[in-house]
């Protein structure tokens, strides 16, 4: 009988079956995999809260050790909009990195079985036992065809977006989005490229970022109902050159070192507990690949549920009333960034008057990392475009006269008339938020 079994043994299973064994509990974990072993549909961006908690966790120097090259600064192109920034930081992390999945997987999974995890590779779960409501254990046949059960107080499934465990327990979900955007990408030799670079276009998102043994992975994110049905290579290059053509001719001149991957991703967020049950990572919470926060979201769910199981297993509290604590710090913190990332993955273009705004705004250095720490999780969308936000943004600006007269106008009214009265600072405040789109919402809250 094991306190905890995991399904899954990647990002998400491996520091939560590792996590709960450090706190003294006996935990098995299944994957269909054996390790090492990669999984090419990821694009396996760390960034800086998910590097933090890997060296709380004494695993950021294994990494290191691979040769996997650090990520400093971010940069984006749209319309006037041009910068590279640094990361600010989360505490003294304001450093990314992107190890190969078959590196930083089996880095997880043998630091869970240091900690004292059972690890079963090549196993398919099949079912999960119950006794009435209540989860049990699983049902499950190894890579021998051989059929067998283990018992639990908990399973978690850690089995992606088509969890397993999701199905049968029929975790009910909501913000639902079908998938925004559809994604094609590959890895180059000969393609120096020591930062992120992004460029967004034509209703088309390039994305590039150093990663093991030399190699950087580029990638394009179109539209998921406007996915080309060209041939793999020409679809590639004509949206490279449509949306960052100076870049194109540097990945023309680099040779491919992989085989194209393509795929795209659901929206939702999903209960994630139950009676003897519960979720993690993706098949708890999943959004559009197109800011790349996938690892970094898994690292701090585990993290999160060990802290809840803990109490429940332990008992501290009551599991569901822990649990439910849990879900609700997942979804303040995940709320405004799957928002950001659902509305980014509109592709969209911008607005001329809140390109103009922000261009302006990265001209100050403060300001142009506060925007790339949206990205990399170090910034909060609710604090960056909360009014508070806004008018820090609106009174950094360098050369405020330059703005154009929509922006003029609401600069005024929030900064300078606002002092004196709230019904214009409120104004001020729609009239952003009409431009904002989604993010709107966090400047002025329905």
């Amino acid at each position: 009988m094991y306190d905890a079994i995991v399904i899954g043994a990647r990002c998400a299973g491996a520091p939560t079956a590792m996590l709960l064994a450090r706190a003294g509990h006996r935990v098995l974990m299944v994957d269909r995999a054996s390790f090492p072993s990669d999984k090419p549909m990821s694009t396996h961006l760390l960034h800086p809260p998910a590097i933090l908690r890997l060296r709380e966790w004494g695993l950021l120097d294994s990494v290191v050790a691979t040769g996997c090259p650090p990520i400093r600064d971010y940069g984006f192109v749209e319309g006037p909009l041009d910068f590279m920034a640094p990361l600010p930081p989360i505490e003294d992390v304001g450093v990314a990195y992107a190890p190969r999945r078959h590196i930083l997987d089996h880095i997880l999974v043998e630091a869970a079985v240091a900690a004292g995890v059972t690890l079963r590779e090549g196993v398919s779960v099949r079912e999960l036992l119950r006794d009435g409501n209540v989860v049990t254990g699983i049902r499950a046949q190894d890579r021998n065809g051989v059929s067998f059960t283990e018992h639990a107080r908990v399973v978690i499934g850690a089995d992606g977006t088509n969890s397993l465990v999701a199905r049968i327990t029929r975790a009910p979900q909501y913000r639902a989005r079908p998938p925004l955007t559809r994604g094609l990408w590959t890895y180059w030799s000969d393609l120096p490229t020591p930062n992120l670079p992004s460029f967004r276009a034509n209703g088309r998102y390039v994305f590039a970022w150093p990663t093991n043994d030399d190699l950087t992975l580029v990638g394009i994110a179109w539209r998921a109902n406007e996915y080309p049905d060209d041939e793999p290579e020409q679809a590639y290059f004509t949206a490279l050159h449509d949306t960052a053509p100076a870049f194109a001719e540097r990945v023309r001149e680099a040779g491919r070192a992989q085989a194209w991957m393509r795929g795209s991703i659901p929206n939702f967020f999903r209960r994630p507990f139950g009676p003897g049950w519960a979720l993690v990572g993706d098949s708890s919470y999943s959004k559009d690949p197109c800011t790349a926060q996938g690892i970094t979201d898994a690292f701090r769910d585990a993290e999160s549920l060990v802290g809840a199981l803990h109490q429940g297993l332990a008992g501290e509290r009551p599991m569901a009333a822990a649990l439910a604590d849990h879900e609700r710090r997942r979804n303040a913190h995940a709320i405004p960034y799957y928002e950001y990332t659902c509305d980014f993955a509109t592709l969209d273009t911008y607005p001329p008057e809140v390109l103009e705004l922000l261009a302006l705004a990265t001209q100050s250095g403060p300001t142009a990392s506060n925007l790339v720490g949206l990205f990399g999780q170090t910034v909060s969308p609710a604090d960056f475009f909360s009014g508070t936000g806004m008018r820090s943004l609106l009174d950094s600006l360098p050369e405020p006269d330059r703005l154009g007269w929509r922006l003029r106008l609401a600069r005024w009214l929030l900064l300078d008339l606002g002092r004196y009265s709230q019904s214009s600072s409120r104004l001020a405040e729609r009239l952003i938020a009409r431009k904002l789109g989604e993010m709107g919402q966090f400047l002025v809250p329905a």
